[in-house]
């Protein structure tokens, strides 16, 4: 079994949206008879799971074009960032905002890390 804890520094955001009229709505959504505006703590841990990979696969890509292109770690980190925020906003990528900058700085340690040890 895997643990399941999610970092204190991962993202937390309620799944906020706006829904018109005249009066104010609230978007939550009815769990075991309760109502939650926010994600489950599975819900939080599968999407800080695929963050996590994410950032090990950025990693894996920003060394490769630091081994084999020269690159350095900086201008590698930009562009697989770039990449990243292409893909979120042109809807292929299902991240947030405050994810895809977590991915990135993850990104960065586990390519330190790597490039240290």
């Amino acid at each position: 079994m895997t643990d399941q804890r999610v970092p204190d520094d991962f993202p937390r955001e309620p799944n906020l949206g706006s829904v018109t009229g005249v009066q104010p709505k609230l978007l939550v959504r009815e769990v075991n008879g309760r109502y939650q505006c926010a994600l489950s703590e599975e819900e939080l841990w599968v999407r800080y799971d695929a963050c996590e990979d994410l950032a090990s696969q950025l990693a894996a890509y920003a060394s490769r074009k630091i081994n084999i292109a020269g690159l350095s770690p900086d201008v590698a980190l930009t562009r697989a960032e770039k990449g990243a925020r292409l893909k979120v906003d042109s809807g292929e990528w299902n991240l947030s905002q405050h994810e895809v900058a977590w991915v990135m700085k993850r990104t960065r340690q586990l390519l330190l890390a790597a490039t240290d040890g």
